[in-house]
C-alpha cells in the first residue's frame, strides 16, 4: 500500500495499480489475489466463506444498529464508526455457541461485549461526562429508564473550550436482527447552561414494546453548543459530542 503524494490523485486501476480515497487519504496498491470465483467454490477456501459470511452477518448487524439511533448519531461518529462498530459485533458473533461456524449470530453471542461502545472517538461519553447515573430496563412494560444524580455541569462534564450550553439525549432500541427491523424512542433534556449551577436529580424515560424477548440498547449523548446573539449553535459542528452504549439486555 502506497500513498498518492501529487497534485492530480486517481480513483481505479491503471496496470494493475488500484488507486483509491480512504480515510487516510489517497492510496494506491497493487492489484492481485484469488479470483472471487475460487474463493466461492474451492474446498480449501472454507474458512474462508465462513469469515465473510460472518463478517457480513455483522456489517448488516451494524446498520441496523446505526440506523436504530440515527437521529443521535448522525451528529456524534467519528469517521471510522463503521468499521469499529463492526469489529465489534463481529467479536460478539464469535461468541455465539450455538450456531455453526459461517452461521453464528449477534443476538446468539454476548451483547454485552458492546457496552460502553463509544461511538465518537473524539468526543467519548466517558472522559466527558463524569456524573453517576444508572439504568434500568422493565421488560414487562418496555420502559427504560436513565436517572441522573444532581450535579454541576461545570463540575462534572468536561466540555470543549467554547461551550456555553449542552443538552443531555437518551435512547432506547428494541433490535430485530433476524427481520431487520427496530423500535426506537427517546427523550432529551432542554438545552442547558453550561456553568456551577446545580442540576437537579432527573430521570430520563423512553417507552419501548411491551413484552419483548429481543436485545435492548440503551444510549446516552451528550451536545454542545455556544450561544451567540441569543442563538444556539452546535460547537465545532458536533466534532466532540459524545454518545455511547449504556444499555445491553439481552433473554
Amino acid at each position: 500500500m502506497a500513498e498518492q503524494s501529487g497534485i492530480i490523485k486517481l480513483n481505479g486501476t491503471i496496470g494493475g495499480i488500484t488507486f483509491y480515497k480512504s480515510a487516510d487519504g489517497y492510496l494506491a496498491r497493487e492489484k492481485g489475489g484469488v479470483s472471487a470465483q475460487r474463493i466461492a467454490s474451492d474446498p480449501a477456501f472454507q474458512r474462508t466463506r465462513e469469515n465473510n459470511a460472518e463478517f457480513s452477518t455483522a456489517g448488516q448487524a451494524g446498520k441496523l444498529l446505526r440506523n436504530s439511533i440515527q437521529v443521535l448519531l448522525q451528529n456524534a461518529k467519528d469517521k471510522r464508526c463503521v468499521g469499529r462498530l463492526t469489529r465489534a459485533l463481529l467479536g460478539v458473533i464469535k461468541t455465539d455457541s450455538v450456531n455453526e461456524r459461517g452461521e453464528r449470530q449477534v443476538q446468539d453471542g454476548n451483547m454485552q461485549l458492546i457496552n460502553d461502545f463509544e461511538f465518537n472517538q473524539n468526543g467519548k461519553l466517558g472522559a466527558t461526562f463524569f456524573t453517576p447515573f444508572a439504568s434500568s430496563l422493565d421488560r414487562i412494560t418496555g420502559e427504560l429508564s436513565l436517572e441522573i444524580e444532581a450535579y454541576q455541569a461545570a463540575v462534572r462534564i468536561a466540555a470543549p473550550g467554547g461551550t456555553t450550553h449542552y443538552r443531555l439525549s437518551f435512547g432506547g432500541a428494541e433490535l430485530d436482527f433476524e427481520n431487520k427491523t427496530f423500535n426506537f424512542a427517546m427523550e432529551q433534556t432542554a438545552i442547558l447552561p453550561y456553568d456551577t449551577s446545580e442540576q437537579a436529580e432527573r430521570t430520563l424515560t423512553v417507552g419501548l414494546p411491551a413484552d419483548s424477548v429481543l436485545p435492548i440498547i440503551g444510549v446516552l449523548g451528550i451536545d454542545f453548543f455556544q450561544e451567540v446573539n441569543g442563538e444556539m449553535y452546535p460547537l465545532k459542528n458536533g466534532a466532540f459530542n459524545a454518545l455511547a452504549v449504556n444499555v445491553v439486555d439481552q433473554l
